[in-house]
């Protein structure tokens, strides 16, 4: 019998932040597949889920995992042929609040009892106090890297 994967990536993209890209505990979702192309920026850049499948509706079981990372698009409105768009995916302006409160939802959902959430947002466009708002759990702490950058990790237990 399989073993049951302990930890979720919702929005895996291209698993820029992994160390290891294809670790055999984590079951990788994004709702998007990209095969590996050049870019722009002279990258090579792919996005590779395990399953194709949308933060926001995750046909997945309640109470299901230990861990769950959500890295949610953080820029609004993008072009799709841009390379940030590329990368990471884009928010619409006129419903990312409620797409994240709803990915908010899935994730709490399928969370073990508690399990932890690990969230990372980028202040590009949106300040991340707006996006705290979308969440009834509060978060125990978090950590803010880099001045220009102003990336956020935060972490929440169900």
């Amino acid at each position: 019998m399989k073993e049951q994967k302990k930890v979720l990536d919702v929005c895996c993209g291209g698993k820029m932040m992994w160390f290891d890209k294809t670790n055999p505990k984590t079951l990788f979702l994004d709702n998007r597949k990209m095969d590996i192309e050049h870019l722009k920026d002279g990258s090579n850049f792919g996005v590779n889920p395990d399953i194709v499948m949308d933060f926001r509706k995750l046909n997945l079981k309640d109470n299901s995992f230990y861990l769950v990372v959500f890295d949610p698009p953080h820029i609004v409105n993008a072009s799709e042929k841009a390379v940030i768009t590329k990368k990471y995916g884009s928010l619409n302006s006129d419903t990312w609040k409620e797409d994240l409160r709803k990915g908010f939802s899935e994730c709490f959902r399928v969370l073990k009892p508690n399990g932890v959430l690990i969230f990372k947002w980028n202040e590009v466009h949106i300040p991340l106090k707006e996006i705290l708002e979308l969440t009834p759990t509060k978060p125990l702490f978090g950590h803010r890297s880099g001045k220009t950058m102003r990336t956020h990790w935060i972490t929440f237990m169900k």
